[in-house]
């Protein structure tokens, strides 16, 4: 295997793993689902869904909280998809040595 078609081949796997990353969707919640949360695999949150009676103006440092923890555990659930993403994609590259 020459080196010229080495670099593309790894250049088509990293192309298709941002496709892939860009279609991968986690969602998480907290507080019983009050707060609920959509982020891609580029760890772009891409929607919030916050339940009408999770809402008390009297206390807005509960949904603050419970956001700031939907999104951190949407975080984790890509952190945990990639690991398992760039496992099955390292099994799969070519022997270099």
């Amino acid at each position: 295997m020459n080196m010229r078609k080495l670099l593309q081949q790894a250049e088509e796997m990293q192309n298709k793993m941002q496709r892939e990353l860009a279609d991968s969707i986690v969602e998480a919640s907290a507080g019983g689902g009050m707060v609920t949360v959509k982020m891609n695999g580029h760890r772009h949150l891409i929607e919030v869904k916050i339940d009408p009676e999770a809402v008390d103006p009297e206390d807005m440092g509960l949904i603050e909280d419970l956001v700031i923890a939907a999104v951190n555990d949407a975080a984790h659930k890509i952190e945990e998809h990639l690991r398992g993403r760039l496992g099955n994609i390292a099994a799969t590259m070519p022997t270099l040595f």
